[in-house]
């Protein structure tokens, strides 16, 4: 389990995103919903995502900026290719990561949920150090916030069908739960 203090994880590398706000009051954090990212698309090198998290991007670097030139989102943490973690958004906070969305009757998923981004496309494996670290993160979110349970994490693509289709089929659920499973023994 890794350390959670005031609402930031001790082992993440933490770049601040402006794109972020408050939660509304009395709003209980129960849910956890993954995602994933690679900018541009299938390319896993560089500092991009960080970039576009912190508002930074430079849009003329490569054609497919221009679908999201502008945007003005973040996720509470991502999960690079190695394992490696970046927090951009405080857990307490609403990070911009869900978008329309809707889970079990409630609307506007960003203001009950953390948002994990895994570094990736809908259709690529992922490593077993992002499952590793997803795991760890996973437990030590369940712990920090014991509202959150195992059915109370989603995709993307759960909370937006038709919307979105993140994490995809690259990311293999089955084998992600049984881990967890596994590691809550």
């Amino acid at each position: 389990m890794y350390d959670i203090s005031d609402g930031w994880l001790k082992q993440a590398h933490k770049i601040c995103s402006p794109n972020f706000n408050q939660r509304p009051d009395n709003t209980a954090i129960d849910a956890i919903i993954i995602h994933s990212i690679s900018l541009p698309p299938g390319c896993y090198d560089g500092d991009d995502i960080n970039q576009f998290f912190s508002n930074q991007l430079n849009c003329n670097k490569d054609p497919y900026y221009n679908a999201i030139r502008g945007m003005k989102v973040s996720a509470h943490l991502l999960i690079r290719r190695t394992g490696e973690m970046i927090q951009y958004v405080n857990f307490h906070s609403r990070a911009w990561h869900a978008g329309l969305s809707q889970m079990g009757g409630q609307d506007n998923c960003n203001n009950f949920s953390i948002g994990i981004e895994l570094e990736g496309t809908d259709s690529s494996s992922f490593e077993t150090a992002q499952y590793d670290t997803l795991t760890a993160v996973v437990m030590s979110l369940m712990s920090y916030f014991p509202k959150i349970t195992q059915k109370r994490i989603v995709g993307h693509s759960d909370i937006a069908p038709g919307r979105k289709t993140d994490p995809g089929t690259g990311f293999n659920w089955q084998r992600w739960q049984k881990q967890l499973n596994d590691e809550k023994q």
